[in-house]
Formats: structure tokens, sequence, C-alpha cells
């Protein structure tokens, strides 16, 4: 029995979180014995282990640096001494490592889900000076371990696994229904957005897109679903630029992924992604999608087989393209098909379950890493 632990720093309701829970309860059983630490808080996410029966311990961390948590983190791993610790983001990837036992530390694996160009300089040399205490750092995307690479992770520790992605849900309403809701037509169009309103997601750039297109398209609207510190700013844009009339802004929404399958186009124009579970979502939905040229969205979209992938920042691109899907109706049907027949394929759950399963079992059989102080 391999005994490991998922540290990350809460359990709201976000990517990563997502991506931690479906992999703890897909686990064998016989072979895995699992537990999920929080550093900060629980969240919506800790009724699904609840219910698959995986103990949940929340270390109650209170600053960006809180040493009493980190005592407890390492306490804790001293009593229960997995074989594996597995973290998930920046926090986590930190105080897991710092909090290592001297003798019979766990294996480490670090979980990195984006292209970090956010960190700042005292963020990438922790990340540097942490190596010593890392057998594995595995991206969810080659995007995210090429960006580790240039920073000067070694190529021999780091390793991809793919999100995995489950059937979306039906959705409650219809599509009538669901128009009814917008206050639109029943024969309204609707591009769709679902993510967090952050500038890394440039909706700025789609609003824009958004007006050119309704000169376009006279019965169309856009639907904004997710928060984020960018809502009022980009309320206000679109206000400026007077299409708001014709944008829905949803807010965060628990249904957000069966929603997506009342789109008629989703929109994905970001700047820097590490595998967008929202793209995949749209994908499994069999929604056409329309990514911005970042590594991360071509690893997923090839261009007129399963999406359309336009330059990064060309909102007259963005628009072009979601014009064309409006209008040739059987292409985009195609490209939507073609799209859920690959996540089903080859971004199963199960097969992201496995692959993460398959690195425990390899870091358990090597050397342990270079412990340093």
């Amino acid at each position: 029995m391999i005994h490991v632990t998922l540290l990350i720093p809460t359990l709201d309701q976000a990517g990563a979180e997502k991506q931690l829970v479906l992999l703890a309860t897909r686990l064998s059983r016989d072979e895995f014995d699992v537990e999920v630490v929080a550093l900060t808080r629980s969240g919506p996410y800790a009724a699904e282990l609840e219910a698959a029966g995986i103990p949940l311990k929340v270390l109650g961390k209170r600053w960006k640096f809180d040493p009493l948590c980190l005592r407890r983190l390492k306490r804790h791993l001293q009593r229960h001494q997995p074989d594996v610790l597995h973290t998930w983001l920046f926090a986590a990837n930190a105080y897991g490592r710092l909090a290592l036992p001297n003798q019979n530390a766990p294996k480490v694996i670090v979980s990195e889900r984006c292209v970090d160009s956010w960190k700042a300089d005292w963020q990438l040399w922790l990340d540097r000076k942490l190596i010593p205490k890392t057998n594995l750092l595995v991206g969810n995307s080659q995007a995210v371990a090429d960006f580790y690479a240039s920073i000067g992770i070694p190529r021999e520790r780091l390793a991809v696994v793919k999100n995995g992605i489950e059937r979306p849900p039906v959705p409650q309403q219809s599509r009538e229904e669901f128009r009814r809701c917008l206050n639109v037509a029943e024969s309204t169009k609707v591009v769709g957005f679902v993510g967090r309103l952050a500038p890394q997601k440039r909706l700025k750039d789609l609003l824009w897109s958004f007006e050119l297109l309704t000169n376009l398209e006279h019965d169309v609207t856009f639907v904004i679903v997710g928060d984020g510190p960018q809502r009022r700013e980009l309320e206000e844009f679109a206000r400026n630029i007077h299409c708001l009339d014709r944008v829905r802004f949803l807010g965060h929404r628990d249904d957000a992924a069966s929603l997506m399958s009342l789109f008629d186009v989703f929109w994905l124009a970001s700047d820097f992604e590490g595998q967008s579970n929202s793209l995949l979502e749209a994908m499994a939905s069999g929604v056409p999608c329309i990514v911005s040229d970042i590594a991360a969205n071509v690893e997923l979209v090839t261009h007129e087989q399963t999406g359309l992938v336009v330059p990064t920042g060309d909102r007259v691109a963005f628009t072009k393209a979601a014009d064309r899907l409006l209008r040739e109706t059987d292409f985009a049907r195609q490209l939507g098909q073609n799209a859920a027949d690959f996540c089903r394929e080859s971004l199963s759950v199960e097969r992201m379950a496995n692959e993460y399963a398959r690195l425990y079992r390899e870091v358990c059989q090597k050397q342990p890493a270079v412990r340093s102080g």
C-alpha cells in the first residue's frame, strides 16, 4: 500500500482543486491510501472527499508566511509518514517542501498548474532553491513543463500529466429556457466565456470583439460566467463601448459546466494558461471553441479540426472566427463533435489518475532525492 498525502492551499471551487479531488477519489483503494491536507481552509469540494471516505485535515494558515502552520504541517507529516507528498499550487508547493522531516522524508511530487509568468523573483528563487527536495515536478501541459525548464528545473525532474475531464452534466434548463432567463429571444445565438475575470483572460479583447460581432450578427448575446477582480471594470468597459445591453455577467455559477452546452460558441483569449478546465469542459460538451494561440491551448485545440485558433490579442480574428461558426453551423457542429470525441478518448479522469499512479510507483522505487537542511 502506498500512502499519499495531497497538499493544497484550499478546497475552493477552482481548477486545481477540482483536479485534486478527481484524483483523490479515483485512485485505486487497493493500492493507495489517500488523505488530503488543506493549508488555509476547506471549501465546497470537501463534501466530495467526505462522501468518498477520504480524510481531510485543515491547518488554518493565516498569513502569507505562517510559522505556526508550518509547524503543524511538519508534525502532521511526522505523524502520518506518507510515502508520497503530492503538493499543488505555489503556497502548498513551498510549505510542503519546507516542512519535510530530515529523516524518513516522503518522496515529493510538485504540481504546477500554469505558465506562471506572474511569479515574483523571490518566488522563482524559492522554486529553484527547493529543487533538491523535489523528486518530480509535474505540469498539466507541456507548456508548463517547458516554462519550469526555462527557469532552471532539470528536465529529468519534469513530467506532464494532462487534466482529466468528466462527462459534463446535463443542463437543468433547455436552450429556450436558458435564453428566457437571459431575457433574450429564443433564436438568439450565445457566445460564452467561463472563467476568472482577471487580466490574463483578456476579456477586454473579447468585449471589443463582441462589439464588432454585433455589427455582423444582429441576434447575438455574450454570456460571461465567473467572477474575479476585474468584474466591475469589465462591466464599465462594456458600457463605454456600448454593448452592455447585449452582455450578460452571470457571476459565479455552480452549474457553469452544464451551461456550456447551451452556448453556440466558446471563447478563450488568455495570455497564458496551464490547461484551462473551462476549455476542457466546453470541448467535452461539444461546443465549438475559439482560442488564443498560446502553447497550452494549441495542445488541446487543433485548428479547424477540434476548434479554431487565432492570434493572441487579435480582436478582429476572434470576431471573424465567431461570425464564421455562427454562420457555418454544420462546420461548427463537426468541430464540437470532434472536440468531444478527443476529450472522451484522450483526456478521461481515469487516464489522469492512472498516470499519477504510475508516477507514484516510480518515485517510490527510486532512491530519495537529495535532502538539504
